[in-house]
């Protein structure tokens, strides 16, 4: 009885929530198209300011989800994609009726590499005549050196303008996991593959340390480089600042020629007014770089040749799913492209650590079929690193930006061992039947033998030889030269211009008109893949996952065994091809 009524009650509570988040939807339904409805579209005055918006973050594609309200995790409702923000500039620089830009960097979310695209597109911007403003109140080191293709740079007379140079820090969790009970046996080919060495040792290795010193110089001299060009310092005296912690306040940076003025927002709308010719600030005619966007963006439909840019964004992992790059759902969008007789070329966007070697391969394969068709361009992001690198490596050219962090030519299996932590805390002692001697090595109950481990270790061996041969084939390099950059070393993109990784430095705008080139296209439109989600379909999805999560509540029996299938999908053997790193830059 007292099973029965539980099951009631569960069902009972399941039923209520579902009932609750449907009617949000629907009230999330009606205020999007009450809003929908009331938005026309923008018209861009015959003389305006070009107003760049960084409120929402920079992202590879563009992302709006007008029920994000409702999501108790929480996330992101609105991001912008970079060929889209880059190409609003471009369409500026030509528009009579844009006179400037006029950017306020107090705020700004983006990829390190984003920023060096958007950047690349106001120099080009600025070479039609027309004047670039910058103003923050403080200047973050990434907002700075975006502000630096400004032709003025002011700042709040308050406000700090660091150069501290940057960093990466990584968290190494050896000890934790011993007291948790968890042992990680580290399987990897390439001294410097640093995957998963935060489990396994308490410090960084030299060989990662010396690697990442390397990226990270790359990167810097590359702002450095840029911030000297622009405000005539030599990269000399730009370091010393740095070192001495020199730019402690708005004046200081004043001084040392980092900025061009000091002002309050009042003083800065001053300014403005007067650059753009009017009695006051009322007159000022803006429109942000969204509406712009939105005016002006036209798509010839009728225009039959067509460049696909098919987004390859996140983590690479085998199945289907449209979040990271799912081997199955990928591998469509792939497929869907090489049959697409009115696609010419193709830029694939790389914005990828790695992840499965097993996907990446899969996806390499789909990506060879596609060239037997049609040229493809790859076009670097923040990331196109170790299996990122993988999918890149035959492509017709490689595009990389100079701050993109690519190469990590390495793999490497982690096994678990989680059979104390399940005895220790939570008192489950697992037991196991086997028919044959190591019938349990991918249970994750117990450690690797010396046999085991030699097996995998095999495993891994063979798909970094694959994985070498496969660079020397795309990049026309021996396997030994390959071996000798590789063994899982990051590069950043302006060294891999050096070492024969990549081609040339360029963004999406460099890419497309590759693709053109190869060709041989004068007129085309772009198309992109994979095709956002429109709001009905973001709706049914929530609506399913609303349904999953009653069943989840009402039927308890659901939630061990989807415990127990995500514990199964964590543990066993797995080969990866992947680098560790989140980079953040301030």
């Amino acid at each position: 009885m007292k099973s029965f009524f539980k099951i009631v009650l569960g069902t009972f509570v399941g039923s209520l929530l579902a009932l609750a988040i449907g009617f949000f939807i629907l009230l999330g339904i009606a205020g999007s198209m009450a809003t929908f409805s009331s938005n026309a579209k923008p018209v861009v005055p015959k003389s305006a300011i070009l107003k760049l918006n960084f409120s929402d973050p920079i992202a590879e594609q563009a992302f709006e989800d007008p029920f994000a309200i409702f999501n108790p995790m929480g996330g992101v409702e609105k991001t912008q994609g970079i060929l889209d923000f880059v190409q609003t500039i471009e369409r500026a620089a030509t528009d009579p009726s844009i006179k400037f830009i006029y950017m306020n960097v107090t705020e700004i979310s983006a990829g390190i590499s984003h920023l060096e695209e958007i950047r690349s597109a106001i120099t080009r911007f600025r070479e039609s005549g027309k004047p670039v403003i910058a103003y923050a109140d403080n200047f973050s080191q990434a907002a700075y050196y975006l502000s630096t293709a400004a032709d003025k740079i002011y700042m709040s007379p308050t406000g700090m303008s660091p150069l501290t140079g940057l960093s990466i820090s990584s968290l190494f969790l050896k000890d934790m996991l011993d007291k948790l009970g968890v042992e990680v046996q580290l399987i990897r080919h390439g001294k410097f593959k640093a995957a998963a060495e935060q489990f396994i040792s308490n410090e960084m290795s030299a060989e990662n340390r010396e690697q990442l010193k390397a990226y990270l110089d790359g990167v810097w001299g590359t702002w450095v480089a840029d911030i000297s060009a622009a405000r005539g310092l030599s990269p000399e005296r730009i370091n010393q600042m740095t070192d001495n912690l020199e730019l402690t306040t708005a004046q200081k940076a004043l001084d040392a020629g980092l900025v061009d003025g000091l002002m309050y927002k009042d003083q800065m709308a001053d300014t403005l007014v007067k650059l753009f010719g009017v009695e006051d600030e009322k007159h000022l005619k803006m429109i942000t770089s969204n509406n712009y966007s939105t005016a002006t963006k036209k798509i010839n439909y009728k225009e039959k040749n067509k460049i696909a840019i098919i987004y390859a964004d996140g983590e690479i992992i085998m199945g289907k799913s449209e979040e990271n790059i799912a081997s199955d759902s990928f591998i469509e969008h792939l497929s869907k492209v090489r049959k697409d007789s009115t696609i010419k070329a193709v830029v694939l966007r790389v914005n990828s650590p790695g992840g499965s070697a097993q996907s990446s391969d899969l996806i390499d394969r789909e990506i060879s079929l596609l060239m037997e068709k049609k040229p493809v361009i790859v076009s670097m992001g923040d990331y196109a690193a170790s299996g990122g690198y993988w999918i890149s490596a035959k492509a017709t050219k490689i595009i990389t930006n100079n701050t993109t962090l690519t190469g990590s030519i390495g793999v490497f299996s982690m096994v678990p061992n989680i059979a104390k932590t399940m005895k220790k805390h939570l008192h489950i002692n697992p037991q196991t039947v086997n028919t044959n001697k190591h019938s349990d090595i991918m249970s994750g109950f117990r450690p690797l033998d010396s046999e085991e481990v030699e097996f995998v270790r095999s495993a891994v061996e063979e798909i970094y030889t694959d994985f070498i041969n496969l660079v020397a084939q795309g990049r026309d390099l021996t396997p030994e030269r390959v071996d000798e950059i590789a063994q899982g070393r990051v590069w950043s993109g302006v060294d891999a211009i050096k070492i024969g990784l990549a081609d040339e430095r360029g963004g999406l705008t460099e890419a497309i008109s590759s693709a053109a080139s190869h060709s041989n296209l004068e007129s085309y439109r772009i198309v992109e893949y994979p095709v956002l989600k429109s709001p009905i379909d973001k709706l049914m999805e929530m609506l399913m996952n609303s349904g999953a999560a009653a069943k989840a509540i009402s039927n308890p029996n659901y939630l061990i065994e989807k415990a127990y299938q995500t514990l199964k999908s964590e543990t066993g053997i797995k080969h990866y091809a992947r680098v560790p790193y989140n980079i953040w830059f301030n």
